[in-house]
């Protein structure tokens, strides 16, 4: 039996999907960013979706995508420190529903969300703080 050589696997246990993913973004100074975010144990982490309907269901029909094919992802991401990339993740909170028109600082809101649209979120401002998208200094 041939003996492999370190970086030879001949069966990656790292499968990733072929092709662009649609690549969740914000926007940025200097155009659209990619967002960032933490895996449960809170290592930073990118985040791909193999189709716009799992980016929709996901992260909510309103979320700004763009295609990147899984290498460009890492390269973009990796001068950032992350390398970890999340493919079609399961464990997201839901994207809050939309209750209407946002009223100013101060007047009654014209529509109360359930408590279940504002546990969503709420989870999802945390997570953009604990991203470090939001947070000034």
């Amino acid at each position: 039996m041939p003996e492999l050589l370190p970086g030879e696997d001949p069966e990656p246990s790292d499968r990733l999907p072929a092709g662009p993913l649609f690549v969740p973004v914000r926007p940025g100074p200097g155009g659209c960013v990619a967002r960032l975010f933490r895996t449960p144990l809170g290592e930073r982490t990118t985040v791909g979706f193999t189709s716009r309907r799992a980016l929709a269901e996901t992260l909510g029909p309103d979320q700004k995508w763009i295609r990147l094919a899984e290498p460009a992802l890492r390269a973009l991401t990796a001068p950032l420190g992350v390398t970890t990339l999340t493919v079609d993740p399961q464990l997201c909170a839901p994207a809050p529903a939309r209750t209407g028109a946002r009223s100013p600082a101060g007047a009654p809101a014209k529509s109360v969300a359930p408590p279940l649209q504002e546990a969503a979120a709420l989870v999802s401002a945390l997570a953009l703080l604990i991203a470090g998208e939001g947070i000034t200094r």
